[in-house]
């Protein structure tokens, strides 16, 4: 993995860089455990329509994007990863609806473990085997228990976030990631109220809007200050291997605040999709981007694409 001059990294540890990134799954799995408050009046499709809604008008407010920062290639890698972004969010708020929590995010997480298995060194399928024992534990199909239409809609979530993952190392070749952030949050906007608007607007009151507004707040502004700060702390690969870890934050938070026990398969088979995430992490390499980073755009660095897997978690995954 190559490296690109940065600023100064502030002081810290590795220890507040872990905690940091710790802090931000929490964030990530408590605003999708929160948003299942809304899904009685809103529904799911609602729910992640206005949570996408606002998180796009803080985002112009914040960054404020010039037409300037773009190429034309670089602004059609944004609007395909907005589409992403409006996939995986609207899909996944549409599995934790009919499946836990826990087991929706570790079926969503095989995304980007395909992505990581595709550009890992060596031999690698071991662990797309461990995961699919994994996966198997989770669902227990054998059961007739899990909601097919859950699963269905999680594992199409997966493939959005694979398509995420792939857009952002674009988007991070060529623009910082604040300015991706600029265009691809609001094209998911504009793409989810194609899809949710119209049913959705009838139902609105003012209750719901703000809690909508919190909600974007909590996700993904919060996770992704949090992440700045923690990939100035710790390198990449540390960061890759504590993002494993998100399945087992969503099983705990489901537990906790959505009731949802899990049985003794269904956490052995987290553990196993957990256990893939990070021996597969260990053995993935990017190779360096094409183009060197321009003056005052540190975006291109290793560090910066890899927090672009995080950062625009709006239902994953940013």
């Amino acid at each position: 993995m190559t490296t690109s001059k940065l600023a100064p990294a502030p002081r810290g540890t590795a220890r507040s860089g872990t905690l940091m990134t710790i802090s931000a799954m929490l964030f990530v799995q408590l605003g999708l455990a929160l948003s299942t408050g809304l899904f009685e009046q809103l529904g799911p499709l609602g729910t992640g329509w206005i949570r996408l809604v606002f998180a796009a008008a803080l985002v112009l407010v914040i960054v404020r994007p010039r037409r300037s920062w773009f190429t034309r290639s670089s602004f059609l890698a944004c609007v395909v990863l907005g589409a992403a972004t409006s996939g995986m969010t609207l899909l996944f708020t549409l599995a934790i609806d009919r499946i836990p929590l826990g087991t929706a995010a570790a079926l969503e997480f095989l995304g980007p473990l395909a992505v990581a298995v595709l550009r890992s060194r060596g031999r690698a399928l071991l662990w797309p085997l461990i995961a699919a024992v994994g996966v198997g534990l989770l669902t227990e199909p054998w059961t007739g228990n899990i909601d097919p239409l859950g699963v269905l809609y999680a594992l199409a979530a997966a493939a959005c976030w694979a398509v995420y993952i792939l857009c952002t190392q674009r988007v991070g070749d060529e623009l910082s990631g604040v300015r991706g952030l600029a265009v691809s949050i609001p094209v998911a906007a504009v793409i989810a109220s194609l899809i949710a608007a119209p049913s959705t607007i009838p139902l609105l009151t003012w209750e719901a809007a703000l809690a909508g507004l919190g909600l974007a707040v909590l996700l993904p502004t919060v996770p992704f200050m949090l992440e700045i700060q923690a990939l100035r702390r710790i390198t990449a690969a540390a960061y890759g291997t504590l993002t494993s870890l998100e399945p087992a934050v969503a099983l705990v938070i489901g537990l906790l605040l959505l009731h949802q026990v899990p049985g003794i398969l269904p956490v052995v088979g987290l553990a196993l999709v957990i256990a893939a995430g990070i021996g597969v992490e260990r053995s993935a390499g990017r190779a360096a981007p094409p183009s060197a980073p321009t003056p005052g755009d540190p975006g291109s660095s290793a560090r910066e694409t890899t927090l672009e897997r995080g950062e625009l978690r709006t239902g994953e995954p940013a």
